[in-house]
């Protein structure tokens, strides 16, 4: 669906699930992102159903499949309108061995000049907890700056909002 220098990404699908499985079980994911409650490959194929493939069929866009060239999956990233936000944000998680490569820049900024050119987005949010200094990084490198601290629904703490125009 979408290349760049040294990626691909495209839709996630029930395939995917051992993958994602492994991601979101990643300490990092749980401790950044939060605990999605995936015990088991159920767990990983209803997380893709109900969420990526839903965003796709309600907005045209999701969260993506973020692979090598060789086609070894790496993580994810992707746009996510989210109710208590009224711009689209752009999410990322990339498997441990994979960070700090540069990576994770190049998939949001793809992911982000498709949601411009694709469905018009004229702004772009950002979503982080204020511990996670490699995701602030990616964010500003996409051009995102700090607004406010957010408290986001069903959250007890605040987390930081980066937003700018496309």
């Amino acid at each position: 669906m979408l290349q760049t220098r040294r990626l691909s990404l495209r839709r996630l699908d029930v395939d995917d699930a051992p993958f994602i499985f492994e991601l979101l079980n990643d300490p990092d994911f749980i401790r950044f992102i939060g605990d999605k409650g995936i015990n088991t490959l159920d767990d990983a194929r209803n997380y893709i159903l109900n969420g990526p493939l839903a965003s796709y069929e309600r907005f045209g866009f999701g969260m993506y499949l973020v692979m090598l060239d060789s086609g070894a999956p790496i993580g994810m990233c992707g746009l996510v309108k989210r109710e208590a936000l009224p711009d689209v944000d752009v999410g990322f998680a990339l498997l441990p061995d994979f960070r700090g490569q540069g990576y994770a820049a190049e998939a949001a900024a793809a992911v982000v000049e498709h949601g411009r050119r694709e469905f018009g987005l004229r702004r772009i949010a950002g979503i982080v907890d204020p511990a996670n200094g490699g995701s602030i990084r990616v964010l500003e490198k996409l051009g995102l700056v700090f607004e406010r601290m957010i408290l986001m629904p069903g959250d007890d703490d605040e987390i930081k909002l980066f937003g700018r125009d496309l």
